[in-house]
């Protein structure tokens, strides 16, 4: 018992002596005379402790399953921090015992399961499935393959585990590693967030461009921008910064959130909303410069001008508030993502070779702009973003 509650497993030596080796070998474990008591442990990896602790920060709980006796697993359980003092470890045996409404209790708010047979293995999954959780499941020997077969994800050893186990799992876990499956959540959770940050970008763009030729249309202007300008935009202004967004790097706090649902589309948590306001702003912006640059000059060039780099601006201000969903341009940091400064820079510089560049300009039917008209530009372009930062500054 105290070398069970020392997280040890419990090997007995016993021996016999013979003369000769009798024909039933089995009749050999008879007899015997106990020599005395080994124990061996398996200690935990270092960094598994810390892995279990981002887990719980995570929202993720983790379950041990073992073979090992009960008060072996017990204290690896409270040393890793997955058990309390007063919290209970289930054994094969325990879970028999109970009715089906309270073996089906104890399956899902049980965090330990000790010497357990390969049809509980099965049942846990299935119970914790049936709760409405997705299930992760490690495993390494044939014993474990219906269990990695039933879960959502089956994760076989890729070093200690059998063939069988690699070929019903899902994944196979190349260093044997917990804190890898950590890692790959977190490296998960980020590609996911990162092709939100790109629809999110991309759409209210496009939204912006639409909203802009649909209100000149309605206040009977003519078309604030050519079709080869609305190329240009698409190409360049749209693209470059939308593939720099594709390796944002990941919110300091992305494994503090809890796991989104597993039938959650990728609009929710006010995704269309961000999209549909951000548009109507570009849009809306755009519009009142042409609308403005039209009545004060009544020059067509130059309000197309005015407006196409009205539009260009502000997707370029808008793609920094795409970085991430809870944290501010301040917040985030303007200088962590080196590709989308490079992006922006690219995309500005582009912009201005068609304006100042002769043979460009004349192709994209352009005008060069003054000073004044760049602050009028550059001023409506920011305030978009200006109004966003500030609503959220007001929301917290």
């Amino acid at each position: 018992m105290e070398m069970g509650d020392a997280a040890l497993r419990v090997l007995a030596v016993a021996y016999r002596r013979v003369d000769t080796l009798p024909r039933q070998v089995e009749t050999l474990e008879s007899n015997l005379v106990l020599v005395g008591l080994l124990g061996m442990i398996d200690p935990p990896r270092p960094e598994a402790q810390a892995a279990l602790k981002t887990c719980r920060r995570a929202g993720i709980r983790t379950v041990m399953i073992t073979g090992d006796h009960a008060r072996t697993a017990r204290a690896i359980g409270v040393e890793l921090g997955l058990l309390g003092e007063q919290d209970q470890v289930y054994s094969g045996a325990d879970l028999d015992r109970l009715s089906g409404a309270e073996q089906e209790a104890a399956m899902r708010k049980g965090n330990i399961f000790a010497r357990v047979s390969p049809h509980h293995k099965l049942k846990i999954v299935r119970s914790l499935k049936q709760a409405g959780q997705v299930v992760a499941m490690t495993g390494d020997g044939i014993n474990d393959a219906p269990a990695l077969m039933e879960a959502d994800i089956g994760i076989a050893m890729g070093q200690t585990g059998t063939d069988v186990a690699k070929e019903a799992a899902a994944l196979v876990l190349g260093d044997d590693n917990f804190a890898t499956i950590v890692a790959a959540i977190r490296e998960g959770r980020g590609i996911y967030d990162n092709i939100r940050k790109f629809i999110r970008y991309l759409l209210s763009c496009n939204v912006g461009e639409l909203l802009t030729v649909f209100l000149t249309m309605l206040l009977r202007l003519p078309l604030p921008l050519k079709p080869l300008q609305i190329l240009w935009v698409n190409l360049v202004t749209d693209g470059l910064p939308a593939m720099a967004l594709g390796v944002e790097p990941a919110d300091a706090d992305l494994m503090d959130r809890r796991p989104r649902p597993k039938n959650e589309g990728i609009f929710a948590r006010g995704l269309a909303r961000r999209i549909l306001t951000r548009g109507v702003l570009i849009g809306m912006t755009t519009t009142l410069v042409f609308a403005n640059t039209m009545w004060r000059h009544d020059n067509l060039q130059l309000a197309r001008t005015m407006a196409f780099a009205t539009l260009v601006f502000c997707q370029l201000f808008h793609v920094f508030d795409c970085r991430s969903e809870t944290l501010g341009i301040i917040e985030k940091g303007l200088f962590s993502n080196l590709y989308l400064l490079g992006a922006v820079l690219l995309s500005s510089c582009m912009f201005l070779v068609v304006l100042y560049v002769p043979g460009l300009r004349l192709l994209f039917d352009t005008v060069a702009l003054d000073h004044h008209q760049w602050l009028v530009v550059l001023i409506a372009s920011g305030l978009p973003t200006l109004l966003i930062g500030i609503r959220r500054l007001l929301r917290r």
